[in-house]
């Protein structure tokens, strides 16, 4: 290419490259359509999370910039779910309320061609999957600040449902108002969470601000929507909700603030080459019962990953152990120590296997 090429000779040759990308988009979703099809008379899922996450993967692998990774997947992320659209509709359950960081979630991971459905429960986002009103659900299950979301483990450990994919999402606090001035704010809500997270900005900038907790960011947009004095601590998302200004952006007062959600479904998932599985067990309290429960793992090599404790309702004392760890089900080894593990344990289930988010 020429160095002395004029903008507008650069720019007609942009318009002829996306004259192309158009063509071949329309190509793509042309086979999707095709592919809709035989799922369908073969009875088979739409939404396939191995087979997403290495067309990400490869994409990346392919990648040359200048465009960084990042926004490669996040391109591809929306092509793939407008082609999945067109295969068939998707509506996803999600907990909270618009603009809250579940919304986010959901919509990062299945784009914004489907149908999202807030709830008001975490309980209810299962019911939704459990009874076929929704394909999917998006809930939270532990924060890298705040520790783990224990009713989704309760849950987990009753439902028929699996784990279908998991979704790291860094959570990004702004200060959101309907002015956007500073000045403006008297009190200050939001989600208990985000006001400890976001507590030394607060004493910083605005230490005479009274502070309130509600239920949700969401919740918290909606007030400061309907009144000019109150700030809320909410997402970027929320932001475009609830017609709100941002005074501040990234208040959090740590930087490394990541939440992980679940996909939740009602397939198994087969393997991806990258995988990680999550199981619940309980076995009776005696010494040094957990070091032999861990042994299997240890021998076939598995890398756990987490290991959570949460007491048993009803049953003083004794506890059930959430682990997550990598590989899938499915593969030899890790059906040789789960072989182990059954025989030891007066419960054992296995949530799901599902491909990596990380």
């Amino acid at each position: 290419m020429s160095r002395n090429e004029s903008v507008d000779v650069l720019r007609k040759k942009i318009d002829q490259i996306d004259e192309k990308v158009v063509a071949l988009l329309n190509d793509r979703a042309f086979l999707a359509q095709k592919i809709g099809r035989s799922k369908s008379q073969n009875n088979q899922e739409v939404y396939v999370p191995h087979r997403e996450k290495q067309i990400l993967q490869r994409l990346s692998r392919l990648n040359q910039g200048p465009l960084p990774e990042h926004s490669i997947r996040a391109i591809f992320r929306e092509v793939v779910s407008a082609c999945r659209s067109i295969e068939a509709p998707l509506k996803i359950a999600f907990f909270g309320a618009e603009g809250t960081y579940s919304h986010l979630a959901a919509r990062e991971k299945f784009g914004s061609t489907v149908t999202l459905l807030p709830t008001a429960s975490i309980s209810e986002v299962f019911q939704e999957v459990s009874q076929e009103r929704v394909s999917f659900g998006v809930v939270p299950i532990e924060n890298s600040t705040e520790g783990v979301v224990a009713h989704t483990l309760d849950v987990l450990v009753d439902s028929e449902l699996k784990i279908c994919a998991e979704i790291y999402l860094e959570i990004h606090h702004n200060l959101l108002s309907r002015t956007g001035r500073e000045q403006d704010v008297k009190r200050i809500v939001s989600h208990p969470q985000a006001l400890a997270q976001c507590r030394q900005w607060l004493t910083r900038h605005l230490s005479t601000a009274k502070l309130d907790e509600v239920a949700s960011t969401a919740h918290a947009a909606m007030i400061a929507a309907g009144d000019r004095s109150v700030g809320a601590i909410s997402s970027a998302l929320a932001k475009e909700a609830y017609d709100l200004q941002v005074i501040a952006a990234n208040i959090e007062d740590h930087p490394n603030n990541i939440t992980r959600f679940l996909v939740i479904g009602a397939q198994e998932t087969v393997p991806s080459g990258d995988d990680k599985t999550s199981l619940v067990f309980s076995v009776k309290d005696k010494p040094g019962v957990l070091h032999r429960m861990l042994q299997p793992f240890a021998r076939s090599r598995i890398n756990l990953t987490k290991i959570e404790s949460r007491p048993i309702k009803n049953k003083p004392w004794e506890y059930m152990f959430f682990i997550d760890f990598k590989g899938h089900q499915k593969e030899a080894r890790i059906m040789r120590a789960l072989q182990t593990l059954d025989t030891s344990c007066d419960f054992i289930k296995i949530m799901g296997s599902y491909p990596s988010g990380k």
